[in-house]
């Protein structure tokens, strides 16, 4: 008994420690970004050596992007929380301007149908990945800046009138696949922010029946339905990319036909380095090797969790909860339809897929995790206390500030009161207006077109036969009236 009980103690005597969430974050994304590297290169060298001449194109161009999203990471590390919440607010508004953009032709690129991504030479970037980091952020900041007991109406406005706009645009794209992704991020901020029960299941049942006709509405989606419904009505056509993804899978077996060796990378798989790279994974590297992905997954949400639950700061607990929750349904998401519990969606699997600012993107996400993990009351105590680490001193992070209540509580009154002082001046302004007698229009000497009957002083009062035989000067008469 005390040598099984060993292991544990040590595992958890790891855990234990101060920064554990924090390496267990940095571990796991280079472990997923390689992986994803590695596969990326095995998936993709057929079809680029047959487009480019080169095995590697597709592959440089991921590489580029992992470099990129690798300094985006660090910069996340190096974001206080405060200036992260105070830019919440214009980054989501960017990425609001920059999804409308995209729609307008000439600006946006038109490939596939679909019109979704600025082309700037050979690299190409998808505004809507970045709109998902930014409507984390936003909507994290926004619910836990709300009081203790906020109603439902300060909950779900301004949040979800904001991202049913998000959803109209992307829909617009179209891209039914990130709309479902936008979909789940507002959910889990709904939920972790604690909105009833029954408006929650009201909001998410609305969302998903505004999917399914979204679904049935195109003819591309619903032929993925249809796919999925009944996988053998057309093994030439629509179901023709699944069934190459299961025989994949069972061309893999349990270890594999070995790294480097699938067949079905020869033109057999479509989007076989993109949407469908985890049939790849187990056609080369087996069983093992998709279980092995699904366990970092899992060993991720764990550690995602443990951070939201650990974190003493509203701000920091809702967009760790979130993010974790949004990543692990993506991932979810795609090897479902890869294997067939799923209909194809198109959302790729998280820094493993090829994708340039999709894995530039969630690096950045796992870095804002990563760096909410540096913010645990235990870690910053350490950090505080002189125990950075080999690591942190090669990284030369900032130290993170100790989340204080009440300064959190004498910020947001406030606020608020800044909010309330100025509407009671808009209020003012207003009836000050509204009380206001109209101006009076002033007849001036001289000026063209006055009226001169306006300046007379005995404008309104009755005019003796005379006065008004004079002013009329002698019209009465050529009007055919006598006196």
């Amino acid at each position: 008994m005390k040598q099984a009980a060993g292991p544990r103690t040590r595992f958890g005597a790891w855990l234990a420690r101060p920064l554990a969430s924090f390496h267990l974050i940095v571990t796991i994304t280079g472990l997923l970004t390689v992986l994803g590297l590695v596969m990326v290169l095995s998936s993709s060298s057929v079809e680029s050596y047959a487009d480019t001449g080169s095995a590697y194109g597709t592959f440089t161009t991921q590489l580029i992007f992992v470099a990129l999203g690798a300094v985006l990471f660090y910069v996340a590390l190096l974001l206080p929380v405060r200036l992260m919440r105070t830019m919440a607010l214009p980054a989501f508004a960017v990425s609001v301007v920059l999804l409308a953009l995209v729609l307008i032709p000439g600006v946006g690129t038109l490939s596939g149908g679909a019109r979704r991504w600025f082309t700037f030479g050979p690299l190409s970037f998808q505004p809507s990945e970045l709109a998902k980091v930014t409507l984390v952020v936003w909507g994290a900041h926004l619910l836990a800046s709300r009081r203790q007991n906020a109603s439902v109406k300060e909950m779900v406005v301004p949040l979800v009138p904001a991202a049913l706009v998000v959803c109209v645009l992307i829909v617009l794209q179209p891209n039914l696949s990130t709309t479902i992704a936008f979909g789940i991020i507002l959910a889990s901020l709904l939920w972790f922010a604690g909105l009833p029960l029954r408006l929650f299941l009201g909001i998410v049942g609305a969302g998903v029946a505004a999917a399914m006709v979204l679904a049935l509405t195109a003819g591309y989606r619903s032929d993925r339905v249809k796919a999925y419904l009944n996988p053998g009505a057309d093994p030439q056509g629509i179901g023709y990319q699944g069934r190459q993804a299961k025989f994949s899978l069972a061309d893999g077996g349990l270890f594999g036909r070995g790294l480097g060796q699938s067949r079905a990378k020869w033109s057999y798989l479509p989007n076989s380095h993109n949407d469908f790279i985890f049939a790849i994974i187990g056609e080369e590297l087996g069983f093992l090797g998709c279980m092995a992905v699904i366990g970092l997954f899992a060993l991720f949400v764990y550690a995602g969790l443990r951070i939201a639950m650990r974190s003493i700061d509203p701000f920091l607990r809702l967009l760790t909860a979130t993010a974790t929750t949004w990543i692990l349904a993506q991932a979810l998401i795609n090897i479902g339809y890869v294997i067939g519990m799923l209909p194809v969606t198109g959302l790729q699997l998280p820094l493993v897929s090829a994708g340039g600012s999709s894995i530039a993107i969630t690096l950045f996400m796992f870095g804002v995790i990563a760096n909410a993990a540096r913010h645990e009351p235990e870690a910053v105590a350490a950090l505080h206390a002189g125990q950075v680490g080999r690591f942190g001193r090669m990284l030369r992070l900032p130290m993170p500030e100790q989340y204080s209540p009440a300064r959190a509580e004498a910020a947001r009154k406030a606020a608020q009161a800044k909010a309330a002082q100025k509407r009671a001046a808009q209020q003012r302004a207003a009836q000050q207006r509204a009380a206001a007698p109209p101006p009076r229009r002033r007849a001036v000497a001289g000026r063209p077109g006055a009226d001169p009957r306006r300046a007379d002083p005995r404008r309104g009062r009755a005019l003796a036969s005379d006065e008004r035989t004079r002013r009329s000067n002698g019209r009465a008469g050529e009007r055919g009236f006598r006196r």
